[in-house]
Formats: C-alpha cells, sequence, structure tokens
C-alpha cells in the first residue's frame, strides 16, 4: 500500500490520480487552511458529509473548537474571532466535519514530523504566487527567498519538517514531490531552488525535476508547470540506477501534445440541457468596455456550439480577466433575454479541465449549502479559484506510475537516514 501526505491539498488531486490510476493507497493526513478548499476535498473525496455526530453542539461549543484551528476564507490571511463567530451553525460543522474527516493538520507552519502519520509520500504543492510571473500585481517578488515574508516562502517549513523527521526515528518518506510554477526555474529564482535541491540531496534524497505540459499527457489545457520527484536513495548504487531509469523514462520527452483530447469533452455548448444553459448564463457578462478588452483579445474556444480551438489557455483563478483561458462567443444563440457577446468557463469547465469529473463535480454542486439568501458554501468565484490553484490530474497519473514502479524494483528496502 502507498500511504500519502498532502500538505497544501488544495482540493486533493494527488489523492484523485492514485484513484484513478486504482493504485492500492491511503491518504494519512493533509494539510490545508483555506475553507473553501478543505470543504470541497471532503466531499469530492469522502461524499455526503454526516453533520448529525455534531448534534451535541450549539452555535458557542462550535465556536469554540472551530476556533482551535488557524483557518483562511480567502487563502491569504487567517480568520479572526470576529470572523469565526459570524459563520452559521451549518459552516461550522461543515468545517470541522471537513477537518475531522480527514485528519487535516490545517497550518503548515503548526505541524510537526512527530504529528504525522508514517508514509511514503508527501506531496508539497506550496503557494505560487510570489513566484509567478503575475507577482509583481502583489508588489512581492522575492519568491522563495528564505528571508521573504511571503506565501512561496512556506516552502522552507517543509524543510523544518524533514529536520524533525532525521532528527527522530520516525522514517523519512521514501517520496517526496513538488509542483509549482515553472518560473521557479528563472534566473531571479533558481539560486533558491537549487538551495533547496541542495538541502534534499544533503538528507539523501535524488532529485528528478520535470517541466510538463498538461497537453501531452490528454487535457487540452495549455498548462505548463515544474514538478520535481524525490526520491529517497542514500546508497549510491541505488542512485546509479535511477539515473537510468529517469533517463530512460523521461516524461519530458516519452509524453506529446499528439495524445491531447479535443475540447468537446470539455466544454458544455449543449444549451438544450438546461443545468449546462444555466451555468452558462452565470458565466456570461454584461458587456462593459472593459469587458470588450477581453472578448478581442482572448482566444475564442467556441462559437455558439461549434468548438473552433483545440485547447484552453492555462486555467486561472479567475475567469472575468484580461488573460483568461480563453471564451466561448455567441453569435447565434441567445440565451438571455439581451443578446450577449460571449461568456467565460463555466466552474464545470474548469474542474473537467483539471482532470475532475462531472461526476465528482455534480456531488459537490448536491452539498453546495445556502449560507444567504443569495450566497452558498462555493460560489462560482470560488470554485474557479480552487480549479484554477488545483494541479492537473492526468499528469499526476503518470507521476504517480512512476514512483509505484521505482518503489517496487528499488525501495523496498530502503530505511531512514540521519542528518
Amino acid at each position: 500500500m502507498l500511504r500519502m501526505i498532502e500538505t497544501f491539498s488544495g482540493i486533493g488531486s494527488q489523492a484523485q490520480a492514485l484513484r484513478n490510476i486504482e493504485a492500492d493507497y491511503e491518504i494519512g493526513s493533509i494539510v490545508e487552511w483555506e475553507i473553501g478548499a478543505m470543504y470541497a476535498y471532503d466531499i469530492i473525496h469522502n461524499g455526503k458529509q454526516d453533520l448529525s455526530v455534531y448534534r451535541h453542539h450549539n452555535k458557542d461549543s462550535l465556536i469554540q473548537e472551530v476556533s482551535k484551528y488557524n483557518i483562511s476564507n480567502d487563502g491569504k490571511e487567517p480568520l479572526s474571532e470576529r470572523g469565526i463567530a459570524g459563520l452559521n451553525v451549518q459552516q461550522l460543522k461543515a468545517i470541522l466535519h471537513s477537518i475531522e474527516n480527514n485528519n487535516n493538520l490545517v497550518d503548515i507552519t503548526e505541524v510537526h514530523a512527530e504529528d504525522l502519520p508514517d508514509t511514503d509520500i508527501l506531496t508539497y504543492s506550496f503557494p505560487c504566487q510570489d513566484l509567478s510571473v503575475s507577482s509583481r500585481w502583489h508588489f512581492n517578488s522575492s519568491g522563495i527567498d528564505r528571508d521573504a515574508e511571503n506565501k512561496s516562502t512556506l516552502l522552507w517549513q517543509i524543510e523544518r519538517i524533514l529536520i524533525e523527521y532525521s532528527q527522530s526515528s520516525k522514517e523519512l518518506p521514501k517520496f517526496l514531490l513538488m509542483e509549482n510554477v515553472s518560473n521557479i526555474l528563472s534566473d531571479k529564482h533558481i539560486h533558491n531552488f537549487q538551495e533547496w535541491q541542495r538541502f534534499l540531496e544533503s538528507i539523501g534524497y535524488y532529485n528528478q525535476v520535470y517541466t510538463l505540459d498538461a497537453r501531452n499527457f490528454g487535457v487540452p489545457q495549455s498548462r505548463v508547470r515544474t514538478y520535481m520527484v524525490s526520491v529517497l536513495a542514500p546508497d549510491q548504487e541505488v542512485r546509479q540506477k535511477l539515473d537510468d531509469y529517469f533517463f530512460g523514462n523521461n516524461l519530458e520527452t516519452f509524453y506529446s501534445e499528439k495524445n491531447t483530447k479535443t475540447l468537446e469533452d470539455y466544454l458544455k455548448v449543449d444549451y438544450s440541457n438546461e443545468l449546462y444553459k444555466a451555468e452558462a448564463i452565470a458565466s456570461t457578462p454584461t458587456f462593459t468596455p472593459s469587458r470588450e478588452k477581453i472578448y478581442l483579445n482572448n482566444p475564442i474556444l467556441a462559437t455558439d456550439a461549434a468548438i473552433r480551438n483545440t485547447y484552453a489557455r492555462t486555467v486561472t483563478t479567475k475567469q472575468d480577466r484580461h488573460p483568461n483561458s480563453g471564451i466561448i462567443e455567441y453569435k447565434d444563440i441567445i440565451l438571455t433575454d439581451t443578446n450577449k457577446n460571449y461568456r467565460n468557463l463555466t466552474p464545470r469547465e474548469c474542474f473537467l479541465l483539471m482532470g475532475f469529473n462531472e461526476e465528482q463535480y455534480n456531488l459537490l454542486m448536491e452539498n453546495n449549502f445556502k449560507i444567504g439568501v443569495n450566497r452558498r458554501m462555493l460560489s462560482s468565484s470560488k470554485l474557479i479559484q480552487l480549479a484554477g490553484n488545483s494541479i492537473v490530474v492526468p499528469v499526476l497519473e503518470v507521476i504517480f506510475r512512476q514512483m509505484i514502479e521505482i518503489k517496487e524494483k528499488y525501495l523496498n528496502t530502503i530505511g531512514s537516514i540521519k542528518l
């Protein structure tokens, strides 16, 4: 069995990939502090929540329990005591269920090696905003410099945890898996990334870096991300075998765009389906001057029901902006009383382009309860944000298959080492 810990888990692309390849696996723990992500993770991977387990709680006792955790509503700032008190009873129960049902340790800065179950794989897709090319918009471009006070430097919390592993009796994970924006390899950030690689090598890991495009793994989305597979291999003979293995199984050269599916499988342009029609209307903006620029400057993925492009651009955390993933143009189809020019991708389409399936999305929507007259636990903008922050599942599937093969061939006799 493969045991995995997902730090910065988001909605659980890693768990989904293992499920898709029918691996024998278990998730020992996750670490996720953003409320929407932890709730979506629980529904996607465990189904409808049983909130009756909290029937003995009143609002005050629920606030007391939830306040034990450093949670966030936006993934950027912690939710204040006042913010937690402003949540309704169902929200509080749903958050508590999401934490307890997944052994969610919530705040990476408070996680210690001794808190974590024994594991084969530890994943860490840490925040990318300070590495991204778009980081200039929030005036922090210091990347993963360990002295910078930003979200991307949460990477070094993984260093702290691994040092704790090595200084204890716990075995280090056999595999580490990193995913982040490819700007981590740029001249501006490469020295810090190399420092991270050297640390991993110093505690016995062999590192294989991949820069992979989702289009080469069957998904019609131009999404290029950098992955690093780190294999615990202190033995020089095993490291040589890993050199040979990755030379003969390099994912950057083994997969190609010819395997990409068409957008027909992802775009929901059959507006005779009332559900798809309603979602399209909700994603159709008022045609203001700023949106005219979006219309003119982003690729047209489809016109009415006719697919016009072979792939979407990167699914971002916002679609109603320039640049976005691409638009669906209206010519002959009128969905509302006023004819509009275009719509953005719907949350459903964003989830599909990240490798999740419709059954999972429908399950999420069936459990997307109301928290106000016109508000739900997961708004449309939140759903798009969750998708944009996720990892393309089919890419992970191939990486995990490599890990399984390496584990079976080389690692079953490898134990832990110390600093």
